[in-house]
């Protein structure tokens, strides 16, 4: 009996290599034959499985990262037609079965890595293709979208939260900057912005690249239309600040949704520092060196 994938959320679903393989040998009886093995990719909302060299299979830890499938399903083709690089592709939908409670998919395997912040092989490259990314998904049109899990609320909505978490981090952060940072953003006005379609968790996990240069955008479980400020979180997640320079010059967000942006960037990491901690390291150390980038950046 294969040991059961760790388990970030309380009240996750048991997942290992002996259900998957059950799953699919039982629904898709002509993938039965390839190898599968479990992707330690990070992801806090699905556990993923190669199947085989050209596809993946993804299935949601939690009940609320269930319906994401089907927005996946439903959108995801409309906007890869419109973007300028790869996102994922949904080849099967899978059903509940053997004790497993959610509905599930099989994607296309997306080649590429991971990019490590601070060790980025063509940085400036990278913050120009992040820039090109989010003004094609911005410029795609919204009628009938849905609403973004980040961005359908203004940044205020999370005021209460927010200084809530950086209370509790007092001592891991500098609270007080972090503070001043946060209410700098949370003033900062939207104007007549439109809402704008999003990925809205443009963290490095989300990101494959090739050769230094942006291949791929995956995981859209947040996606939406909201506040073009939220996409800009990769500015901080992702870069350092040369290539966050050249991304806000590529982008050419006004000040106000850069402010915004930098607030959204410290929100979100924030609130995954303070909950990943002690259960996922990668995701905690990217939040970490999130908020030292943000509070190093002056409010320029």
């Amino acid at each position: 009996m294969t040991s059961s994938v760790r388990k970030y959320h309380p009240g996750e679903a048991d997942i290992d290599a002996t259900l998957v393989r059950a799953l699919v040998d039982a629904q898709f009886p002509r993938w039965s034959g390839l190898p599968l093995r479990h992707v330690d990719a990070h992801g806090t909302s699905n556990v993923l499985f190669r199947l085989g060299e050209a596809y993946v299979v993804r299935l949601p830890r939690v009940s609320g990262a269930a319906p994401d499938l089907a927005t996946e399903r439903r959108w995801l083709p409309f906007l890869a037609a419109r973007l300028p690089v790869a996102v994922p592709e949904c080849v099967a939908e899978g059903r509940p079965g053997h004790g497993f409670p959610y509905p599930w998919a099989v994607h296309r395997w997306l080649p590429g890595a991971i990019p490590v912040v601070g060790e980025l092989e063509r940085p400036g490259a990278l913050a120009e293709d992040l820039a090109g990314f989010v003004t094609a998904l911005r410029g795609i049109d919204t009628r009938g979208a849905p609403a973004a899990y980040r961005g359908r609320d203004p940044l205020a909505a999370r005021d209460g939260d927010t200084r809530a978490v950086l209370s509790r981090l007092a001592g891991v952060l500098d609270a007080g900057a972090a503070r001043a940072v946060w209410d700098a953003a949370v003033r900062t006005p939207r104007g007549p912005l439109p809402d704008v379609w999003l990925h809205a968790d443009l963290e490095p996990g989300n990101l494959l690249v090739d050769a230094g240069r942006l291949s791929a955008v995956i995981d859209f479980a947040c996606m939406g239309t909201g506040d073009p400020a939220v996409d800009l979180l990769a500015a901080w997640y992702v870069l350092d600040a040369p290539a966050r320079k050249v991304f806000r010059a590529a982008a050419a967000p006004d000040a106000d949704t850069w402010a915004r942006g930098r607030g959204w960037a410290l929100t979100v990491a924030a609130h995954e520092l303070a909950y990943y901690q002690e259960s996922n390291p990668f995701m905690a150390r990217t939040a970490a060196r999130t908020i030292d980038a943000v509070l190093a950046e002056s409010g320029d």
